[in-house]
Order: structure tokens, then sequence, then C-alpha cells
């Protein structure tokens, strides 16, 4: 009796605790990952888009009465889905895409493509996620996923460009293929479920499972549920996976490597262009039931939500991976060039337009197709199929990459010319010939300005607001005479008006000097060898030389052998404002630079051209004298320092690749109180010192930037990675301007350095009719605090009656609070996405807006003015 009492007792407890483990809950995601112009051809992958949304629209519709768990659900890789969805369908068949995503049973993410985002100017990434801002207001809904996948390496930056875009979730599967790291360093990671933070302290919870080739893939990989290339056996295959997740769960073990009772298979598609499999999911996640394990045909934001329901405390990582196959863009580096330049110029485009449009909001209609093609050129450019190594890839994508810059550039030079001439036919002309000079930036400046002119007599130039003759000269550039002038305090996102009168001015000491290979100013003494390259720049400040070879690489040296090898040295454009150098050299291959000192300013610009095609990797090298600095340069939303992170840094310490930067607007390497900043509009990327892709080169004094070059060969077969020969160009640009400070590093007096090289005074002709505006200066908006960056303010995106969108970056590391002022009141405003989309009514006070900023964080704000 005994007995049988103890053993129903054993039962019951055996029962109990049966009962009390927890029902594990995998989640099967299904897609198909877009290798855009990889497989197929443009015009095919938005056929099979299509295709495929209609297919898995009826499955929805076809199984919504089936349990929860297994109903057909469907996972788009891009926001390009859905674009290419409304394109060729009718609005009615559109509604019916936009209530599955509402409904849950189709994902669909901010980001358009997948793309490499290493390479990318910051407002690259966030303008390519407009079209999806624009369907969350058009259609009252919000997308909270975002990501990448293949690449093997993501920046930090994007945890913060996403999350204020509105993105709660990633997902990163990364591939074996083409990859420079080895199977053994990528197939460990510390966390495979975590918060991916940024310097502002935002971010989205990510899924990044560990990738072992020999052992856990498909796991970790872009294709999580594909276990057979081609698959013979879908359900069987599939289901294999729902014992492997299931044992990964592991709630137990002190040193889990995953202590999640939720676990996900992400992808399926692979390479394919097609993917109809809506049944065999279902039946998978319906065999894969028991009381004891719960599987569903999931949308990957359920996943997301379970776990951040039931985990709510994740481990954060705020580090750079660094960058692998964004490196790929550099085989086509003057056309991403270009891609570049017209982004930068885009700030000036828009901030003209801003003040055109409050007077002649119409002005722009027309180039509202124009817009939408542009913002789909940044969401394309950086697809990460650059890798060149199939039919279609060889044959089209070169080609398909120029179309994207040239939609860029077209658009971005129409609204630049068509709000430059507008400007000026807002402003009323006099008898004498007047001209405005134009700040897009936000903050005050003193600089030169540049105005095309065709007069041959004698003249002066007046600031008319200060009622004086400023100092100006003759200088010719690309065949055309310009007036180059000093132009004083020109107000922020504003202009002033000068005039030029028929007399003779008057004489300026002229404080530059020209020797020979030599030019001086106030602030340097510099020598420029027929090379090219730069021998010697003397920071007069600190009475100290700036340039120290290192592995026989000078300061701007393009790797000759002989740095006097070159034509004699040539003198251009000296005057009293600025005097140039030019130098011309066939070796290592034909190229001409240009280096500019000003009597009033701090800054050395250079201009450099390659006039020949190659096919090797080239690199302009700058070697400074500084003593073990640290270099701190501009990533995507984020200035980091190229540490590892045990040092302080931002480097990953493990599965990152450290043998390139991201080279946005600067890099700076600094000691404890002596700096030298390195502006640059064109390239994408610098090696530090001697980085290698596993080692990285923390103290070094000398950078490369990255002229252009196939760096990575494949593994598999050893041939090289991108495309060959520059795609046959000819023709490179390269924009670098240096100066000193004799201080320690400051991100603030840095990027407003980098932004006033690469946004040039703009310069109009006043020619407005009677009755125009008379006024001689006028500013937009300005910021209190010098550390809040204005990065740019444009139209809204459904036209400037819906305000004005001003962005704003907190360059400190400390929070900050700063008040905007606008010329007019501020009738309305929002704190919103970076997309646009209202997240928060802000109560400004007449013409006044305070806001508040964390600590490196990117705020946008859209403000309604009288």
């Amino acid at each position: 009796m005994q007995f049988r009492k103890l053993t129903i007792c054993l039962l019951f407890i055996l029962v109990s605790a049966m009962q009390a483990q927890p029902v594990k809950r995998i989640y099967l995601g299904n897609d198909d990952h877009t290798d855009f112009m990889w497989i197929a051809n443009e015009t095919d992958y938005n056929a099979a888009f299509v295709k495929m949304l209609d297919y898995y629209l009826d499955q929805i519709d076809a199984t919504k009465s089936n349990p929860e768990d297994f109903q057909a659900r469907f996972n788009c890789d891009g926001s390009y889905w859905m674009q290419a969805y409304q394109k060729q369908r009718t609005p009615k068949q559109f509604e019916r895409l936009i209530a599955a995503i509402k409904s849950g049973h189709i994902s669909m993410p901010l980001h358009p493509l997948i793309n490499c985002y290493g390479g990318m100017p910051t407002e690259a990434a966030f303008r390519g996620m407009f079209y999806a801002g624009q369907i969350e207001r058009k259609h009252d809904l919000r997308f909270s996923m975002a990501g990448s996948m293949e690449n093997n390496t993501i920046p930090l930056g994007m945890s913060s460009i996403w999350a204020g875009s509105g993105a709660k979730y990633s997902w990163y599967g990364i591939g074996g293929y083409g990859s420079q790291l080895s199977y053994d360093y990528r197939a460990d990671r510390r966390n495979q479920l975590y918060k991916y933070t940024g310097l502002d302290g935002s971010g989205v919870l990510m899924k990044w499972y560990m990738y072992d080739e020999k052992k856990t893939a498909p796991l970790g990989g872009y294709a999580e549920t594909r276990t057979a290339i081609p698959a013979k056996n879908p359900v069987q295959e599939i289901s294999t996976m729902i014992p492997r997740l299931e044992a990964m769960c592991d709630t137990i073990s002190a040193n889990s490597k995953y202590p999640f009772n939720a676990a996900a298979a992400f992808g399926y598609g692979h390479d394919d262009l097609e993917t109809y499999l809506s049944p065999e999911f279902i039946q998978v996640a319906k065999n894969g039931t028991t009381p004891s394990r719960k599987v569903r045909v999931a949308i990957l934001e359920d996943f997301f939500k379970d776990i951040e329901k039931n985990y709510p405390n994740l481990p954060s990582e705020t580090v750079t991976y660094g960058n692998e196959w964004d490196l790929l863009s550099a085989s086509m580096n003057e056309t991403t060039a270009k891609m570049r330049r017209s982004t930068e110029k885009l700030r000036s485009a828009e901030a003209l337009a801003s003040i055109v449009g409050i007077n002649q909001p119409d002005f722009d209609n027309d180039l509202e197709d124009l817009k939408n093609t542009a913002w789909n050129s940044f969401a394309s450019y950086w697809e990460h199929d650059w890798t060149g190594d199939s039919k279609v890839a060889m044959e089209q994508r070169p080609a398909w990459q120029i179309k994207m810059q040239e939609n860029l550039t077209v658009y971005t030079d129409s609204l630049f010319n068509r709000s430059r001439k507008s400007l000026g036919n807002q402003l009323q002309k006099s008898k004498n010939p007047r001209f405005y000079v134009f700040n897009p930036l936000g903050w005050s400046r003193s600089d030169v300005a540049d105005f095309e002119w065709e007069g041959d007599y004698p003249f002066k130039v007046i600031d008319l607001e200060q009622n004086q003759e400023v100092s100006s000269q003759i200088i010719m550039k690309s065949g055309k005479k310009y007036i180059r002038l000093l132009a004083s305090n020109i107000p922020s996102v504003g202009y002033k008006v000068f005039e030029i009168k028929k007399r003779t001015a008057k004489k300026v000491v002229n404080e530059l000097t020209v020797a020979n290979e030599t030019i001086s100013n106030k602030y340097y003494q510099l020598t420029l060898s027929p090379s090219g390259a730069i021998t010697n720049i003397i920071d007069k400040l600190s009475n100290r030389e700036m340039v120290k070879p290192a592995k026989g690489k000078y300061f701007n040296d393009l790797g000759v052998e002989d740095i006097n090898h070159g034509s004699p040295i040539v003198v251009e454009n000296s005057g009293p404002i600025s005097v140039t150098l030019k130098a011309v050299s066939d070796l290592p291959i034909k190229h001409t630079t240009r280096v500019t000192l000003f009597a009033n300013s701090p800054d050395i610009v250079i201009e450099n051209s390659i006039e020949g095609n190659f096919d090797d990797v080239k690199t302009w090298s700058f070697s400074f004298n500084l003593n073990n600095p640290t270099t701190q340069f501009e990533e995507l939303g984020a200035v980091l320092k190229a540490r590892l992170e045990t040092n302080g840094g931002h480097y990953a310490s493990q599965n990152a690749r450290y043998d390139w930067q991201t080279f946005n607007h600067f890099a700076d390497l600094s000691e404890e109180n002596y700096g030298i900043t390195i502006s640059n509009l064109d390239c994408s990327f610098f090696k530090l010192g001697e980085s290698s892709i596993y080692s990285l080169d923390e103290n070094a004094s000398q950078i490369h930037a990255l002229a252009g070059g196939r760096i990575d060969k494949k593994v598999e077969d050893g041939n090289y990675l991108g495309f060959p020969k520059q795609n046959g160009e000819v023709n490179f640009n390269y924009n670098f301007a240096v100066t000193s400070h004799q201080s320690s590093f400051d991100a603030t007096a840095a990027m407003k350095f980098a932004m006033e090289h690469q946004n040039s005074f703009v310069t109009g002709i006043v020619e407005g009719a009677k009755g125009t505006s008379k006024k001689t200066s006028f500013s937009l908006l300005s910021v209190s605090n010098p550390d809040i960056l204005l990065w740019s303010v444009k139209p809204s995106e459904e036209g400037i009656e819906n305000g004005l969108i001003t962005r704003f970056w907190n360059m400190k590391n400390t929070a900050q609070t700063a008040t905007i002022t606008l010329k007019s009141p501020i009738t309305e405003a929002w704190k919103t996405t970076h997309i646009e989309t209202n997240e928060m009514k802000l109560i400004p006070s007449v013409d006044e807006l305070k806001v508040d900023f964390k600590q490196n964080q990117i705020n946008t704000f859209r403000v309604l003015i009288k």
C-alpha cells in the first residue's frame, strides 16, 4: 500500500514537473531573398515580386480560417517589393496588400533592398527609406522591421538610423560565400539576441545567430529554413530544423549560448528568383507542434514581439563590425563618388528650395517624379550584389548602377539650378549687377565665394548689408571666369546681397607668397612636389611640421617612387584671396593635383584627379607627423574612435573586419593637445596605417584614402569581387581639405570644418522685377547651441504646405538642449521619424522651438510657419 502511494506521488510530481516545463516556441519565417540584378534583370525581378505577392495574398485568403499558427504568411526583404506591386497593380489590389500587412500576414521592412551600408553617406541611409515613410503616412501604418543580410559586417551607426526611422527589430543573416573572414572566426558570437544600440542609446532588437558553415548552418545564414539546394522534399527538409531549434533553446545550462525558450529560423529563398511554398510551411508547423512545442508560420515581427515581452533585459552591443562587401562599390569609384557629391549637393539645393518655397510653394511641383526616382537611387545603389560574378551582373549591373547615379544627379542638379535662379528672381535687381551669396549650413560663417563673371572692366564688390567693399580677385575654373571674394558673416541658412560697381578696387596687401614649389600664408608653409605629393607643411601656429613620410609615402601621395617625377609646378589664380599650385605627373598613372591656400582661412584645399583607367587598388596616402595619435571618423550617423572596444574604442573585439574604415565627412588624427582633420568628399573608405583584415593599427599616423579598386578575391575560386577596370572609366576626381587644431579632438569642430569644405557658398545673380524683395540679408533659421548642427532642411515630402523638415545632430557625448528659431512664427511643430512620420507634437513659443537631444543623437522635426 505504501509502495502504491509512493508510486502515485512520484507520478504526480513527474506530471506536475512536465506541466511546469515551458512550451518551446518555434517561429518559421518564409521569404525569398532578393539578389537584385544578380540572377535576373530589373524587369524580371519586378515581375517576380508582383507574382509572388499575388500568390501569397491568395494563400493568406485561403487559410484565414485556419488556427492562428497555421495561416499563410510571407516576409518581404525590402519595401521595393511593395513599390513594384503598387506600380503594376490597381489601387484596389494594392489596398489588399496593405490590409495583409496590417493584419500581420505580410511583413514589410523599412529598408528598400538588401544594402551594404558601410559605403553610404549618412543622409543616403535615411533617404533610401523615404518610400516606406510615404506609405506609412498615406495608409496609416508603421513598419517596425529593418535590416540587411549576406554581408558579414555591419556599421555601428545603422542602429540609431533604423531606430530613428521607426524600426524596432532587425534580423541579420550572413553568407559564407566571398567572405575574407575564416569560418572559425565567424563561428562564435557572444550574443545571438541583443539590443543593437547606437551611441545615442537608441537601437533595435537584433537576431544574429552564430554561423558555422560546418556545424550550425543554415542557422545564422540568410536562408535559415533552407537545408537543401535544390529542394527535393521541402516539408521533410524544413522539418529537420524544428528539433534543432528546440535543442538550441537551453535555459538550463550555466553557459548556455541561447538561454531563451523561443527560437526562429528566417528565410528560405536563398539565391532563387522566386519562392512559392506556403502549404509546405503550414504542414511543417502542424507536424512539428506538440504539447511541449509550438511551431508557428510567422512574420518576423511575431518572434521579436515574443522576445520583447518575455526577455526585456537583453544584452546590448554598441560596436562596429567594419566593412566587407561594402568595399565593392569602389570597383566603380567615380560613379560612387558622383552619388556622394550629389548627396552633399542636395543639402544646398533643399535649403534653397525651402526659402524659395515659402513664397512660391509650387515652384518645383513638376520635379516630383524626378524626386521619387532619386530616392529610389538611394534605395538601390548600394544593393549588396556588387560582386560582379554572374552573367547578369557583368552584362547589365554596371549600366544599372550608372542609371541610379544619373537619376539622383539629374534631380539634385535640377532642384539646385531652379532654386538658385528662383531665389535670384525673388530679389529686386539694381542698375549695377548684384548677386547673392547663400550659406546652406546652420551657422553664420565667413569663407570665399565664387561668382561667375563675364565683365571685362575694373570693378569693386560691395557688401550691401555692411555698405563696405570686400576683397576680391579674378580666377579661372574649368575655362570660365569668376569673381572670388571674401564673404563675411553670411547668416545661417541665409544670404547676403553684393553689388558690383564699375570702379577700381582698393589695393589689398597680399599676404600669400609663392616661391617655386612653396606657398605660404599666415597659417602654413606648404611645398608641393612635381609628383603631386605634398612633402612639407609647416603649421605656423604651432611651429611644427605636419608631414612625416612613412613606408615611403608622403602627404597626398598616389604611390609614386620618385616624388620629383612630373611637370614643373604651375601657379594658378594668384591673388589677395587665394593662390593655387598645380602639379601634373604620369606616374603611377596620369594625375593632376591642385593645392590652394587662402589669405584668411586655416584650410588647405586639395583637388586631385586621375586621368586614366586602372584595375589595381589605388590610394591617396596621408602621412602625419603625429605621435601615437587616436583616429576618429564619421561612419554612418556616428563619430567613431578607431580602437577596439577593449581599448576604449568602437570596434568589436571579435567577428569584425578591420582593414578599411568608412570615410564619410572627415577623419581626424589627434594627440592630446594637437591634431589634424582631413575632409573627404569622394572616397568611401580609408585604411588606417597597416591595418589588416584581423588587425586594427590603432596608433597609426598614416591613412590611405581608397581611390578605387577591387580589394577582395573570392576564397572559393580566386577571382576578384567587383567590376573589373572601373567599368572603363578614365576620369576620376577626389576632393580633400586639411586643417590643424591646437587642442584635443572636437567632433563639432571637425564636422563643421568638413561640412564647410563640402558645402561651398552658393552664388546667384539677382534679377527680380520691381516689387520683389529688397532685403540685403536673410536667415531662415538658427540654433542656439553650437554643438547641435543643422544636418538638413527641406520641404516636407507631401509639400511645403505640410511644413519644413529639419534634421539636427548633437555632436557632443552628453545630452544637450537647443532652441531653434525660425524667421516667422511657428504654428505647429512635431518630432518626426527620420523618414518624416509624425511621432510627438511639440509646443513652440512664437518663433522658437526648444528641443532636447540625447548624447550623439540625430533628431528630425516638422515645423509649420506663418
